[in-house]
């Protein structure tokens, strides 16, 4: 263990800095973001992410969002394991059906006022899965969506964007 807190120290941080006009943006929008959340929620907002049945494209862009670089926690946005605690659902891929039951239990284990964003075009319409004997095609199939986020996948400021439009 120690050996390994040796390395850490000798290595040092060695991820890279956003470039300056993307820096820009995040900032951008995680203060409206930031606002949004604090006026409507009065505290964080929770979002629980449901995987469908897609690629996991944008599964590495929420992910993208969540790390270091982006950290979307400093404007008040964390994650869950649970339905239960969530005040959204950040869904992706097209619903494939069997994970249709799932998604629609996932749905009505969150409390309401619920919140749902489908996430890139898999989720908006079926993307290049369409309906087929796998698949039902997009999230609107199966349970109400509020906001859809296009892009295959979107990037993490797309994401926030996105977010900011479904709690405004």
């Amino acid at each position: 263990m120690i050996r390994i807190l040796r390395q850490i120290f000798r290595t040092g941080i060695v991820t890279e800095p956003l470039q300056l006009v993307v820096e820009e943006d995040i900032s951008t929008v995680g203060t409206k973001l930031e606002e949004a959340i604090r006026k409507r929620f009065g505290r964080s907002l929770t979002i629980r992410q449901v995987d469908a049945g897609s690629c996991n494209g944008c599964e590495l862009e929420i992910h993208a969002m969540n790390n270091p670089i982006y950290n979307c926690e400093r404007f008040g946005i964390h994650f869950t394991a649970s339905p239960r605690f969530a005040d959204m659902l950040l869904v992706t891929g097209p619903v494939a059906r069997n994970m249709e039951i799932a998604l629609r239990r996932t749905y009505a284990a969150t409390p309401s006022p619920k919140l749902v964003v489908a996430v890139g075009d898999c989720g908006c319409n079926g993307g290049i899965f369409g309906k087929s004997y796998a698949s039902l095609g997009g999230i609107d199939a199966v349970i109400p969506v509020d906001v859809y986020i296009p892009g295959c996948p979107p990037s993490p400021t797309a994401l926030l964007n996105g977010i900011l439009r479904a709690i405004s």
